[in-house]
């Protein structure tokens, strides 16, 4: 992905940086007196101030009312995924009859930002049974243990990263 150096984009990732760096501030000291807001937005400002000059990694991050709905949901959806494929994999190695039909697979994403093809990387290697192995572009290649027999990318894309792109986009680009 391009990295933009407009103005506009630039305050965005210092905005960016200082929000979460102050977020980070208040839930570490869980106090909201005085002391602690002033030192905060003053920790929050300097570390703000360090990022500007940095690649935006925190560039793809979507700035609107409903993005923490969406992180949230995309939380539930992913801790539900890993569970599932825990059990599953549990379940492939006290079963060997069960199949193991190992196989790389492409899996198409339309996510633009690199921070948001980084989640969603992390978010497939880190359920058993799949691993990204690399991004290029649009597309993830991707081992997956439990490969069906003529898998398209279509249909791995859809099986592999579909429920977790639909959330990642609510709060990635």
């Amino acid at each position: 992905m391009q990295t933009e150096s407009t103005p506009i984009h630039r305050g965005r990732h210092i905005g960016a940086v200082f929000v979460l760096s102050l977020l980070l501030w208040l839930g570490l000291t869980a106090s909201l007196a005085q002391a602690e807001l002033v030192a905060g937005v003053l920790v929050a400002a300097v570390a703000a101030a360090l990022a500007a000059d940095r690649a935006p990694v925190l560039g793809g991050i979507r700035l609107s009312p409903g993005a923490p709905l969406y992180f949230a949901s995309y939380l539930g959806v992913f801790l539900v995924a890993l569970v599932r494929a825990n059990l599953d994999m549990a379940r492939r190695v006290l079963s060997p009859r069960l199949p193991i039909d190992p196989g790389m697979v492409r899996v198409r994403t339309e996510l633009r930002s690199d921070l948001g093809r980084l989640v969603l990387a992390n978010s497939i290697t880190l359920t058993p049974g799949t691993l990204t192995v690399d991004v290029e572009g649009e597309e993830l290649l991707v081992h997956w243990v439990a490969c069906p027999p003529g898998a398209d990318r279509e249909a791995a894309t859809r099986a592999i990263a579909a429920q977790f792109e639909r959330h990642i986009r609510g709060f990635l680009l």
